[in-house]
């Protein structure tokens, strides 16, 4: 029932806007500070990784040993890719275009802040777009996928006509 009401309902939809619209502007300006003032994502990695030793470690070891092993040698790449990561979720949030899939990158981003010893924002974030994630194309519906997502379906996945469906018989010898 609160299914339904998540994914249908016009009212749920202009709340959801609201939503992501937030959401969006939080992502959005927290890219463009990193863009603009020469973010690097080095010394966060270093900071996680550390957090996992000691007496009350907040960073869990397979984590750290990713962080070490993948994202510390490549920071370069994650410096890149967080930083614009966030100012794209943040423009397709705010737009409502390709919602869902913003929203699922930027749910990814703050489990990976939230695996890495982060608290901040992040888990209420992470609610506040499940949301938006389970309401599927309601999140959108007032935002550009209400043309985006439409046209794009028909231009792709149009309906094949009836002369395109009918299975030809084989050459039948009398």
């Amino acid at each position: 029932m609160f299914n339904n009401l998540l994914r249908n309902n016009a009212i749920v939809a202009g709340v959801l806007a609201f939503i992501r619209i937030y959401l969006g502007y939080q992502w959005f300006t927290a890219g463009v500070g990193k863009v603009t003032g020469g973010f690097d994502a080095t010394g966060f990695i270093q900071g996680a990784i550390a957090k996992a030793g000691g007496e009350n470690p907040t960073v869990q070891g397979w984590w750290a040993a990713f962080l070490e092993a993948v994202a510390l040698p490549g920071a370069d790449l994650f410096t890149f890719l967080v930083a614009w990561g966030e100012v794209l979720v943040g423009i397709a949030l705010i737009l409502g275009l390709f919602t869902n899939f913003a929203a699922l990158m930027g749910i990814i981003m703050n489990f990976a802040f939230l695996f890495s010893g982060t608290i901040s924002t992040n888990g209420q974030m992470i609610l506040l777009t499940t949301f938006i994630l389970v309401a599927g194309f309601n999140a959108g519906k007032y935002g550009l996928d209400r043309f985006v997502l439409p046209y794009l379906k028909n231009r792709f996945f149009q309906k094949q006509t009836v002369e395109e469906t009918v299975v030809k018989q084989p050459f039948e010898a009398h």
